[in-house]
């Protein structure tokens, strides 16, 4: 077994305070993280961890060996930037955290044509719609999608996406259109917890701002399962456009009060420093910018 896998993964396990989360950002199954972890500890012959229901604690074993490979690690990833910033060269790993639905509905089909202009580079996508600490957990760039990018880090705005009240043809003829945001609180909704106004949904229009608190029918963390109950005629749902405009597109859903606009967020690359930036992570900045210069999305 690979020595600097199972110190990236004992690592990552400290770092993350969890295996599961380790699991996560390792692109990896909690099982075979927990098996790198535990050869890693019969090769050295000592516990690293403790272990309990409750939370995981270091050794102070652990503890040592935890700054050592940190150290190793940190001194690999520095080697490989130093090089490449030297050659000028598109090389090494480059760690990137993207949100799980847009992730794979709009960056899964660009990634190979980036690695097939960068064929010295190794990629490691992570899929996660929680914010991930890109220091913490080692991360070159994020993309994240938000009103405001994080004030602690560096970030180039790729392109926007609104959020668009929408539900099926089916569902509407069934229980009526609303004709006014106030209206959405007496309809079935489903909702997306990590919505940053939670269940309070607020709208521009010809009257001026207008909020409706609703209650929802199903609450989930999918952005696409609350798509589907959608298309399924189980509701209204408040989703970026980047999500819906497929099924805008075929029918399956329409927009409901297309007069009133809901919020507008920004897609970002963001990265921890603008001092020192690899060519890897430029080389993926351009990459975005120029793939999304373009809407490929309805506005």
């Amino acid at each position: 077994m690979d020595k600097f896998q199972e110190m990236r993964a004992f690592v990552s396990v400290v770092n993350a305070g969890s295996f599961v989360r380790a699991a996560e950002s390792l692109s990896l199954s909690k099982t075979a993280v927990s098996r790198l972890v535990a050869d890693l500890e019969g090769r050295l012959g000592t516990r690293l961890l403790q272990r309990t229901t409750r939370k995981l604690s270091l050794t102070p074993e652990g503890e040592v060996f935890h700054e050592r490979c940190k150290s190793l690690l940190d001194g690999l990833e520095e080697a490989e930037a130093e090089l490449s910033a030297q050659t000028g060269e598109v090389i090494g790993l480059l760690r990137v955290n993207v949100p799980t639905t847009f992730g794979l509905l709009q960056l899964a089909p660009l990634w190979p044509r980036f690695m097939a202009a960068h064929p010295k580079l190794r990629l490691e996508v992570t899929l996660a719609d929680r914010v991930v600490d890109l220091v913490e957990e080692g991360y070159d760039l994020a993309v994240r999608i938000a009103r405001l990018p994080s004030s602690s880090l560096i970030s180039r705005q790729l392109t926007s996406t609104r959020m668009v009240l929408c539900a099926s043809p089916e569902y509407l003829q069934r229980h009526g259109t609303p004709q006014h945001p106030s209206e959405v609180a007496d309809h079935a909704v489903i909702t997306y917890v990590l919505l940053a106004t939670g269940d309070t949904w607020t709208f521009e229009g010809p009257e001026g701002p207008a909020e409706v608190k609703v209650t929802p029918r199903m609450r989930t963390n999918s952005g696409d399962t609350c798509c589907a109950a959608a298309v399924g005629h189980q509701g209204i749902v408040l989703q970026p456009s980047f999500l819906v405009g497929s099924h805008l597109a075929s029918g399956a859903l329409v927009e409901v009060l297309p007069a009133w606009r809901s919020i507008e967020l920004g897609i970002y690359a963001v990265y921890p420093s603008r001092k020192h930036l690899t060519p890897k992570v430029r080389a993926l900045i351009d990459f975005l910018a120029e793939a999304f210069h373009t809407p490929v999305w309805p506005a």
